[in-house]
């Protein structure tokens, strides 16, 4: 299955970067909306400017083994993120921001690098904020033989609108679904309606892109969900794996991570200052069982 991208034209593929770009510049490509007007050199909440801001790149080979293959995801990690969770295992990327900006010319090279050395897609590590930057890059390294699926690998906290751009572009969405509760998103990574807004946009990308397709061992198309059980039930998980389960579809593919513990500045909260225990990993696969998630799972 070739990538979806390679199905559009050169202009549709140029129109989508010129729509993103048009969101970007008063800023509208998150929920926040904060309407920083990034052309001109304004940084809003995700601190991120024009170009392309990018932390590392590489092959990676601790990511789903649907994505890793034989021959690795080839991540790029991007600067910056439209949340500020206080567990942040990246924060130094996330929120201190290390990273240098590029060029959009730059970025293709890094792409079409992952490809030369085999890597068996293009990995985006939150993209979101920089969603211009990314397809308008896509936009050459296409037209230099790029041909691996593109990955959307985010923190779930999408605007439905900039989803329906994507249609097209993207071949795996990969989102993260944190909190079953947006009282919990807003005091631990600063997201007001979580919940609501993840709901919505899991909803539009499983309509773009459906359950997850494998060939050879390898994802080529789909949604892969993530979802990190965090210490006191504070993930919500009962009411993210209901609403996948009812929603979304039993076949989703549903990444139940255990691997939560304390860092950043989880400390400041007494609910979250100690990693999970087996008994309340072991609830929530029993959850995801109970209702029919057969994909669901440590992956």
């Amino acid at each position: 299955m070739k990538p979806v991208y390679l199905e559009l034209s050169a202009a549709e593929l140029e129109e989508k970067a010129e729509q993103l770009e048009e969101l970007a510049s008063p800023c509208r490509l998150c929920p926040r909306e904060c309407g920083v007007k990034r052309r001109e050199g304004e940084r809003g909440f995700c601190r991120a400017g024009w170009m392309p801001w990018v932390a590392s790149y590489g092959p990676h080979f601790g990511e789903e083994r649907e994505l890793v293959g034989h021959g690795g995801s080839g991540t790029i990690f991007l600067t910056g993120c439209n949340l500020r969770c206080v567990f942040c295992q990246n924060f130094d990327i996330s929120q201190l921001h290390e990273g240098r900006e590029v060029s959009v010319e730059e970025l293709a090279k890094m792409m079409l690098e992952l490809q030369l050395i085999g890597c068996h897609n293009v990995n985006f590590v939150t993209p979101t904020h920089q969603a211009h930057a990314i397809v308008k890059a896509l936009v050459v390294a296409r037209d230099h033989g790029l041909r691996l699926p593109v990955v959307w690998n985010c923190g779930g906290y999408e605007l439905v609108e900039v989803l329906r751009v994507l249609e097209g572009v993207v071949d795996i969405y990969m989102p993260d679904f944190k909190y079953g509760d947006s009282e919990v998103a807003e005091r631990c990574s600063s997201a007001p309606r979580y919940f609501e807004v993840a709901k919505e946009a899991l909803k539009e990308m499983h309509r773009q892109v459906g359950d997850l397709m494998v060939e050879d061992g390898v994802a080529v198309r789909g949604l892969i969900v993530r979802h990190l059980v965090l210490p006191n039930g504070l993930a919500g998980t009962e009411k993210v794996l209901k609403f996948i389960a009812e929603e979304i579809s039993k076949d989703t593919y549903v990444n139940i991570m255990a691997q939560y513990y304390p860092t950043w500045k989880a400390h400041r909260y007494p609910e979250l200052s100690r990693r999970i225990t087996a008994e309340e990993y072991r609830e929530a696969l029993e959850i995801a069982r109970k209702l029919g998630l057969h994909r669901a799972g440590p992956h």
